[in-house]
């Protein structure tokens, strides 16, 4: 087949190439266009209702030209298209789709406190723009602080599920936070809690975290939070080898007790799709016997070993008390908590905490901004 030329499109084999009216241009496969066409799309489900394994050929244009603002193609099916040019401007590099929820990470060190985000319970239920400024803290610094909620067993979710649908673990939908008398977990002691992000020993960790303090008048049991993000770009520069082994390499963490045992593989340095570090995973009281080489483990133990000794760099290192009425909102795969110990008999320390999941907290951002390609 020939290439016909229509004004500013020409026809080919597979596609067309289109010139835009800034005079620009931009090549377009025919079963990408025929796929995309704005009919394809159920208005009312915004699912794709075209099957495009039910046509009995490769779709072919027999015609096309610009219209105004609009390519217009018919095709050799006798289907007629229209696409907005500004629609397909955007697709034309071939880059992912523009996401206004991918929002560049801001790292924070030690005296981050008094700096984190605030909002109150109240103020997240009634106002979205509240609501998505405490989504894009969580987005952007990792953690943001909620008070003002009541002392009851209905206010974490409550909280929790302006962001996503709570997500069960292997311990349940929610777990308490307090001195157990049969302890499953350090947490559930006044034992000092080493730095860590929850639950490596699922498959998938859970995303975000949500810890409701409902009593916490004990002496000592400060709350230790670590911005993953800031420790691990300047792990990056100062050890570069380090860093590529503790990205590079998955290691085995485990929890197992009478009613469970579970087992996960995890990279202690998570990269995102451009390469930038998004958290990390890591957990000392639930890795398991690291099942590697002993030759490889005499490169990997020592990055190993100097990553966790930089997490505790006091310069990165946030203390604080976390008290009756506020839930503590992070993200899980980058912000490294732990408590200090504390003194069980010296007064009541409860808090009550679940999980979301990240997507859905990108999804509620990106209603929350608005400009659906469905709307209008």
């Amino acid at each position: 087949m020939q290439a016909r030329k229509n004004n500013a499109v020409t026809l080919g084999e597979g596609g067309l190439d289109l010139g835009f009216p800034d005079g620009s241009s931009g090549y377009f496969n025919y079963f990408w266009l025929r796929d995309n066409c704005p009919t394809s799309f159920d208005p009312v489900t915004r699912e794709r209702s075209y099957d495009l394994f039910a046509e009995p050929e490769a779709p072919v244009a027999a015609e096309a030209c610009l219209d105004g603002e609009e390519l217009e193609v018919l095709w050799c099916s006798g289907h007629r298209s229209r696409y907005p040019l500004d629609v397909l401007a955007s697709y034309r590099s071939g880059k992912p789709r523009a996401d206004v929820a991918h929002l560049p990470r801001r790292a924070w060190y030690a005296g981050h406190y008094k700096d984190m985000p605030r909002f109150t319970l109240a103020e997240l239920k009634t106002d979205p723009a509240k609501r998505k400024d405490w989504i894009e803290a969580i987005l952007v610094e990792g953690v943001a602080l909620v008070t003002g909620l009541p002392d009851t067993p209905e206010a974490l979710e409550e909280t929790a599920s302006l962001a996503g649908h709570v997500r069960p673990s292997f311990f349940g939908k929610v777990f308490e936070v307090y001195t157990h008398i049969n302890p499953t977990n350090t947490a559930y002691t006044a034992a000092a809690l080493e730095l860590h992000t929850d639950l490596p020993s699922e498959d998938f960790a859970p995303g975000v975290q949500y810890l409701h303090c409902r009593a916490n008048s004990v002496e000592g049991g400060n709350s230790i939070f670590v911005d993953a993000v800031a420790v691990a770009e300047d792990f990056r520069r100062a050890h570069p080898e380090d860093f590529a082994l503790l990205a590079e390499t998955e290691v085995p963490f485990y929890c197992e007790h009478d009613s469970f045992d579970m087992r996960a593989r995890q990279r202690v340095i998570e990269l995102d799709r451009d390469g930038e570090v998004e958290g990390v995973t890591i957990s000392q009281h639930i890795a398991d016997v690291f099942d590697l080489p002993q030759s490889f483990l005499d490169r990997y133990y020592p990055a190993f070993f100097r990553f966790g000794q930089a997490l505790r760099d006091p310069k990165y290192v946030m203390r604080f008390r976390l008290n009756a009425g506020e839930c503590i909102c992070f993200d899980n795969h980058r912000v490294v908590h732990g408590r200090e110990a504390y003194t069980a008999s010296s007064g009541e320390r409860h808090l009550r905490g679940c999980y979301t999941d990240r997507g859905e907290l990108r999804s509620a951002y990106r209603v929350l901004s608005g400009g659906s390609r469905f709307s209008g």
